[in-house]
């Protein structure tokens, strides 16, 4: 068992006792989170959707993220994670959602915005959403993908608090 399927599992488990569903988001990582999910077994118990929104298009089509919030700030920022997340409660019966968009390279980094910058966000139906920025290196692309699922799914913890 991968440390992703332990924290799938754990993920999991928090969600289903607490009678919780889960939305996903997913821009950098294509669907891995939704897929580190489903894999685990029983996880429709918990699992409720998974939003796969790699194009600016796919985030306002989908998500209703504002094209001139993206045309602003770059699909890459905080306020597009966090609408991103807002999206998949508005667009879903979930109780709890996380959005990941980031630069999983190896191409198309800058020095404002390098490969390796991932931006998270989490937000819960009637409450909080919570954001953090996570700055990977240039670890490869999976090793990114990876990395961002792990944290996705700690701050999905931690919005359940």
């Amino acid at each position: 068992m991968t440390a992703n399927d332990e924290n799938a599992q754990a993920l999991l488990a928090q969600t289903k006792s607490r009678g919780l569903m889960i939305a996903t988001a997913e821009s950098c990582t294509g669907g891995l989170i939704a897929a580190s999910l489903a894999a685990i077994p029983g996880a429709s118990a918990s699992l409720e959707r998974g939003f796969v929104t790699y194009s600016n298009q796919a985030k306002t089509e989908m998500l209703g993220v504002p094209a001139d919030l993206i045309g602003r700030l770059g699909a890459v920022s905080r306020d597009v994670a966090i609408a991103m997340a807002q999206g998949a409660i508005a667009k879903s019966r979930a109780d709890i959602s996380v959005a990941v968009t980031g630069i999983a390279g190896p191409d198309g980094g800058t020095a404002e915005k390098p490969v390796g910058l991932v931006h998270l966000a989490a937000s819960r139906r009637n409450g909080a959403t919570i954001h953090e920025e996570k700055r990977f290196g240039d670890l490869g692309r999976h090793e990114i993908q990876l990395a961002t699922v792990l944290a996705a799914f700690d701050l999905l913890k931690r919005v359940m608090d």
